[in-house]
């Protein structure tokens, strides 16, 4: 018999069978120090998004530099997730990049989404062009569009590309986690307060356990905004930790 899908939730099929029974492996419960309280999850369940860790808005040269934005904060999360990546993989939790990633003819976005890249239409917003080198800004295939250099991306990883603050809405992303068997999603990435936070408010709404790994995110916005959006995530979808209460487990 061959497998149809992927091993934790595929089914095995022959010429003259299906078997539509899936192997559910016991929890590998771990218990991590996080707030409003301590935690157990289960590793088979678990994965790890990483959010717009990408050019356009964490280097020299991108969109955000070309704004005039403070892109260096943007990498902080840089040293943490290459610790702790290496060890969620060893761990067998999947590891997704969710990176804005748009059409280039822009057809499924609307004038609201392009509103905030380009506030009064006279500078350079999604698609166009950068004058310094040329990269279309957060386009799929662009410079400003990859993964920022120092980062351990691994073949295995997933890579999900998404075309608004959330990356649940016109994406494959949900649908991706749930053949995985996935209840419980780590958040990490840029802007703490922007596409990590709509991203994780969507997968509450969506049924999905999540908790936001505060060493692993950044945001150049005011930290009246970090603390706010920290105090709507315990209060209101989940629940904070730092990645070093996840290697002290397990790494």
């Amino acid at each position: 018999m061959i497998t149809l899908g992927n091993r934790k939730s595929g089914w095995k099929v022959s010429k003259d069978r299906a078997d539509l029974s899936r192997e559910m492996k016991e929890p590998r419960r771990i218990t991590i120090t996080a707030r409003p309280q301590q935690l157990t999850l289960d590793l088979n369940r678990t994965a790890i998004i990483v959010v717009d860790m990408q050019n356009d808005f964490c280097s020299k040269g991108g969109w955000v530099d070309y704004i005039g934005g403070d892109y260096a904060v943007l990498q902080t999360p840089v040293n943490p997730l290459n610790k702790l990546l290496p060890v969620l993989r060893g761990a067998e939790v999947p590891v997704v990049w969710l990176n804005w990633g748009n059409r280039t003819d822009r057809l499924n976005l609307s004038p609201s989404v392009l509103h905030v890249y380009n506030g009064d239409g006279t500078g350079r917003g999604i698609g166009d062009p950068l004058p310094v080198n040329e990269s279309r800004v957060l386009e799929k295939g662009s410079w400003g569009a990859a993964i920022i250099d120092g980062l351990n991306v691994h073949p295995e990883d997933i890579q999900v590309d998404k075309y608004r603050m959330s990356g649940f809405w016109d994406t494959p992303l949900d649908s991706i986690l749930r053949n995985l068997g996935i209840t419980t999603v780590l958040f990490a990435g840029v802007n703490l307060d922007q596409c990590v936070m709509a991203t994780l408010q969507d997968a509450v709404n969506c049924g999905y356990d999540s908790i936001l790994l505060e060493d692993c995110c950044a945001t150049n916005s005011p930290d009246y905004c970090v603390q706010a959006a920290l105090y709507n995530i315990k209060q209101c979808y989940g629940f904070t930790a730092h990645s070093g209460s996840i290697l002290e487990v397990i790494g």
